[in-house]
């Protein structure tokens, strides 16, 4: 309507003038409501078509967005385990930290693989003392077998030096008895130093193998018993939260309630755009946006970031094959707006519905002087008419409370 109202101030209007003052028409008489059209033809054409022109500039550069919003992700408060519920640590709509204790679910089980573990650990450290002690036992093995070795070993000797020596104090029988006891005595100190062996792998191996595995079932239950206690992953706020002890809850189909984070959706909005601006709105033209958590407010923005598809294009595979006539609704362009000033976006809460225009600046092509004259004309004419639409922008917000309030039936 406003640029209508413009363009009729140039076309329409000098029409009429000429209609009234040159030709001597008057409204009422010659110019009537039937006699419009042919009386003021020339001025409503070139205002038609000026008009269609202007409003087509205007949004093709400087694109507008009524849906524009700062999104914000949620947390689902989830068990790892499922359960019944045993205590309740926090309320709805609390506010919480990283890390704070939320509810913590039944735990016997997992208390009781707890002390099993405990117990495995002391079973295995007793083992270790009995195995030192059957070290030393078999150290006290090896010394008296080696002694007894000893002893045979002199005794055979003895005889055998008195056999050489031709006494007749010695017998054959003897000396043959004392040869076999060597020999078994032998055996003796070889079983005895094996039993040491055998007792040092188990303290050096074995036993350390053994308290390893206990130590990882011990932190493997102490793991799964921390699960029992679900925390909050990040600061945020607790909504939907209804759980009451006895409840049951499961990662699968009871979640307990949704977390909030505190600093998800602030100071970021979200706007989409037709296909058209595709070619027009790059990161780091300014805009403008007005959202209904705070009306009468225009907050300037910046755009950081398009988005390089188009979400109407995006296909999962299925056992059928996509056919392009069923995508009737074009898709839109994503684009990512922050404030220009910090503190600007402060009170509009995640999720505001708003109202988005972005302008293209041609300020640094209107100082090339190799710029001929139209091309000059067109782009002063284009960052101009941007004026309007933040006029209509304005406009908007200041009518948004009565459209809500009044004409929607809010």
């Amino acid at each position: 309507m406003i640029e209508t109202m413009l363009c009729a101030l140039i076309t329409v209007l000098p029409d009429y003038l000429f209609r009234r003052f040159v030709q001597g028409k008057r409204i009422g008489h010659e110019i009537t409501l039937f006699t419009m059209w042919y009386e003021l033809r020339w001025g409503l054409t070139t205002c038609a078509i000026l008009a269609l022109t202007v409003i087509t500039t205007l949004f093709y550069f400087h694109p507008a967005s009524k849906t524009a919003a700062s999104y914000f992700r949620t947390v689902t408060i989830l068990p790892q385990l499922g359960g019944r519920v045993s205590e309740v640590y926090v309320r709805n709509n609390e506010q919480v930290t990283a890390g704070q204790p939320i509810f913590r679910i039944e735990d016997f089980t997992q208390t009781a693989q707890v002390e099993a573990a405990h117990a495995q650990i002391a079973q295995v450290q007793a083992s270790l003392k009995v195995a030192q002690t059957d070290l030393a036992e078999a150290e006290a093995g090896i010394a008296g077998a080696r002694a007894a070795l000893d002893q045979a070993l002199e005794d055979l000797e003895r005889n055998t030096t008195l056999r050489d020596e031709g006494s007749s104090a010695v017998r054959l029988a003897e000396i043959d008895r004392l040869e076999n006891l060597v020999a078994e005595r032998e055996a003796q100190v070889t079983a005895a130093t094996s039993k040491r062996a055998a007792v040092v792998q188990q303290i050096e191996e074995l036993i350390p193998a053994q308290l390893a595995s206990a130590n990882a079932q011990l932190d493997a239950a102490l793991t799964e018993l921390d699960k029992t206690i679900i925390s909050a992953g990040v600061t945020g706020r607790i909504e939907q939260f209804g759980l009451q002890v006895g409840d049951y809850v499961s990662p699968l189909l009871r979640p307990a309630g949704i977390l909030v984070p505190s600093s998800s959706g602030h100071d970021r909005f979200q706007a989409a755009f037709n296909q058209l601006s595709a070619q027009v709105i790059k990161p780091g033209m300014i805009g403008e946006i007005g959202c209904m958590t705070k009306p009468f407010t225009v907050i300037p923005v910046v755009v950081v970031e398009v988005q390089d598809v188009i979400p109407s294009g995006q296909i999962r595979p299925t056992d059928e094959l996509r056919d392009v006539q069923t995508n009737t609704k074009p898709g839109s362009i994503l684009v990512y707006l922050e404030p220009l000033y910090e503190s600007m976006a402060d009170d509009v809460p995640p999720g505001s519905n708003c109202l988005a225009n972005v302008y293209t600046d041609n300020h640094a092509k209107l100082e090339d002087e190799n710029l001929g004259f139209w091309e000059k004309s067109f782009l002063h004419v284009v960052d101009t008419i941007g004026v309007v639409h933040a006029a209509g922008l304005r406009l908007r917000l200041i009518l948004m409370p009565v459209n809500t309030l009044v004409l929607t039936g809010h």
